[in-house]
């Protein structure tokens, strides 16, 4: 008989999330029918985003439920089939992260050939992250060679990305980050202009103006807080404001205060826009096809945190926001 530890939600956190908060839990997987696949999953993807799945409240995703296994991004091999269209061997991604194994009639997950890459690139530079940093940036943000850039939490699976693509593109790029190992791996790997440790800076508004001369153009917002306050003041008019995340707010148990400066979206005739990758996914073939070729001219680098072991996984979620990750968060599950 075949077993399987999952992680369930035991209760919806108050303010950042807590091991108690998670349940790890044994269950036997179920034999496999006709159609049927037996998947290991092998890494996990955690995404800050999650963080609005752990509250019962409406948004653009369904939020967990207490009791429940969690969800997410995973990398798996399928190890015995009763389908014609799965083999053993075969890599597949799905959502059913947070689970050893789990059989699948097919419905929710994809075969994929890896090719010279990683497994787990596929949760990060060649995921929803690379795809959310490439839409965001160019799409959205619609960048242009000779403007200015400014990255919050830009050695995060999506900022570091977008710093990269931004520098390919001909702009002048500063990023921010929370400790010096991470603006050291901003400026000397991923060869951004300037890079800001907004935890040793002092007034960020003054750090970030000094190493944006000439203003800001385009803001890759991930942060909020005095990150989208210090922005405003620096954006040159007609910039543009891509509203990723703002990962500062995701814990507050009361709604934070908006920057008292919103006043120069007008002023400055500032577009503020945010987005939802998913809404973009027809355009992931035309970014893989880009970012592999990116890749294979070694324009662009990127930096994982890996923790082992399925219980392991609620210490990787709280840790995006402790600061304690530092890019792609993943857990090896095989």
């Amino acid at each position: 008989m075949q077993t399987s530890h999952e992680i369930h939600l035991r209760k919806y956190p108050e303010g950042i999330p807590a091991h108690d908060d998670f349940e790890l839990v044994e269950v036997t997987v179920p034999d496999l029918d006709q159609g049927d696949v037996l998947v290991k999953n092998i890494w996990m993807s955690v995404d800050p985003y999650m963080r609005g799945r752990l509250r019962d409240r409406k948004s653009y995703v369904e939020p967990f439920k207490p009791g429940a296994v969690l969800s997410g991004g995973a990398i798996g091999q399928v190890i015995a089939s009763e389908s014609a269209h799965f083999s053993p061997g075969m890599y597949v991604q799905s959502s059913l992260g947070w689970r050893e194994y789990f059989v699948s009639d097919g419905t929710g997950i994809q075969a994929f050939l890896p090719g010279n890459m990683l497994p787990q690139a596929f949760l990060g530079i060649l995921g929803m992250p690379g795809m959310t940093a490439y839409i965001g940036l160019l799409t959205v943000g619609e960048a242009k060679s000779g403007e200015t850039v400014f990255v919050s939490a830009a050695s995060g699976a999506v900022g570091g990305v977008v710093c990269q693509i931004a520098k390919i593109k001909g702009c002048r790029v500063v990023g921010s980050a929370g400790s010096d190992q991470k603006v050291a791996w901003l400026r000397d790997e991923a060869g951004i202009d300037a890079a800001v440790n907004y935890k040793t800076c002092g007034d960020l508004e003054a750090a970030v103006a000094e190493a944006c001369p000439d203003g800001i153009d385009v803001y890759y917002e991930n942060v909020g807080g005095c990150h989208l306050e210090a922005a405003l003041n620096l954006m040159n008019t007609e910039g543009r404001i891509v509203v990723c995340g703002m990962i500062s707010h995701y814990n507050d148990i009361e709604p934070a205060p908006g920057p008292p400066n919103l006043f120069r979206l007008i002023t400055q005739r500032i577009r503020m826009q945010g987005f939802i990758v998913s809404d973009h996914y027809a355009q992931y073939p035309e970014y893989q096809e880009q970012m592999v070729e990116w890749i294979a001219e070694e324009k662009v680098v990127w930096h994982e945190s890996v923790l082992e072991g399925i219980e392991k996984a609620p210490k990787a979620l709280i840790s995006l926001f402790t600061g304690n990750n530092f890019g792609k968060m993943l857990v090896k599950l095989g």
